[in-house]
């Protein structure tokens, strides 16, 4: 079978580790023909945008891309690109797996759970109003006479939506997933017991989805005492599902389980269409030093693979991934026990290790 894949290579290490990714996935022999489309600082040089509508609609009729990381500013400047790729396409699931690699050394050694966040409302749909601007002031004296609750006027307003349709929908992809890959439990994360409304509906219809799959047990925590019993104990856990702010957070705590951002891929999933993208981001200071770690990368482009049904290429190409990790020669300086290590390999010989062990397999 024949696929088209718009890929994204985006700004700082983002066009190196996606070339790593895209030489492993070529060497399993797929039928692969790549687009490349621009997002972030190259499409604004390209197009005077940073979301090119030509990059969206590469998406759209292609169906699946994959994608390295943007540069998003703090405090200030344009929002998330990222953010503004799942929005456009109602990519509402944020998938991220977290699971021990066999040789990489970590406070834990059994970690296998799989964040599902939603992806599409909460405080990340940008509703926000500035301090001290005439429509923030109205706001403020809104809230205060619907509420009767004090605002102080020199703050600013950010708005979070939850919605039933949201909650629902996510909390039926965490289910169906859990249903489709064994799992035994899904978990609901939150902080309903101070966010009566939001977080209240959030798990309200959660509890309400939960229904529907007696075979797969339900439950819930609130979000600090998860962040506690997870540092405990990590296999306690098995599928868990959050709004957007929570699952990015914990996504990256589940991350640090396991050894870091640097292995740690990701997936966002909508009805048409589906974006695979690392966890980490653009780390410009390393732009073209040929040094990082190329894995989250790659194991998103495994998490493709699957997703596209290719099980058999993702096995191959997972399995090389963690004997180049197992091994512990061929690696970048962050997976080495000492990060002075100047045995440590860059970005292409990591990839090449892995490629070779993908040969030997075929």
């Amino acid at each position: 079978m024949s696929y088209t894949i718009t890929v994204i290579p985006g700004d700082g290490i983002g066009p190196e580790i996606v070339g790593a990714m895209q030489k492993c996935i070529d060497s399993l022999g797929l039928d692969i023909a790549w687009e490349t489309a621009l997002a972030g600082e190259p499409a604004q040089k390209e197009y005077g945008t940073l979301l090119p509508e030509e990059t969206l609609g590469l998406i759209r009729k292609n169906k699946i891309a994959i994608k390295g990381p943007i540069t998003t500013p703090v405090g200030s400047g344009f929002r998330s690109i990222n953010v503004a790729i799942r929005q456009a396409l109602n990519l509402y699931a944020c998938l991220r797996p977290a699971k021990s690699i066999p040789g990489l050394k970590t406070r834990y050694d059994d970690v296998d759970l799989i964040v599902v966040r939603e992806n599409t409302e909460d405080l990340y749909k940008g509703i926000e109003f500035d301090q001290g601007r005439p429509e923030t002031l109205k706001l403020i004296e809104m809230i205060e006479k619907y509420s009767g609750s004090t605002i102080l006027k020199d703050s600013a307003i950010t708005i979070k939506p939850i919605s039933i349709t949201c909650s629902r929908k996510i909390s039926r992809f965490a289910f169906d997933l859990a249903q489709k890959e064994n799992r035994k439990k899904v978990t609901a994360v939150h902080k309903a017991n101070i966010q009566k409304a939001t977080d209240g509906l959030f798990l309200h219809t959660f509890s309400e989805v939960a229904k529907a799959y007696p075979q797969i047990k339900a439950e819930d925590i609130i979000i600090d005492n998860f962040c506690m019993q997870t540092v405990k104990d990590p296999t306690r856990f098995d599928v868990l599902v959050l709004p957007n702010l929570y699952g990015d957070i914990v996504s990256d705590l589940c991350a640090g389980l396991v050894g870091g951002l640097g292995i740690a891929p990701g997936a966002n999933i909508g009805d048409e269409c589906a974006v695979f993208e690392p966890v980490h981001g653009s780390a410009p200071k390393y732009t073209g030093l040929n040094k990082v770690n190329p894995t989250a990368t790659i194991l998103s482009g495994v998490m493709m693979l699957r997703y596209m049904g290719e099980m058999e290429k993702a096995g191959i190409l997972e399995s090389s991934v963690y004997e180049v990790i197992r091994e512990g020669k061929s690696v970048t300086y962050d997976l080495k026990p000492d990060r002075n290590d100047p045995s440590a390999v860059g970005t292409e010989e990591m990839a090449e290790a892995i490629i070779e062990k993908i040969e030997e397999k075929l």
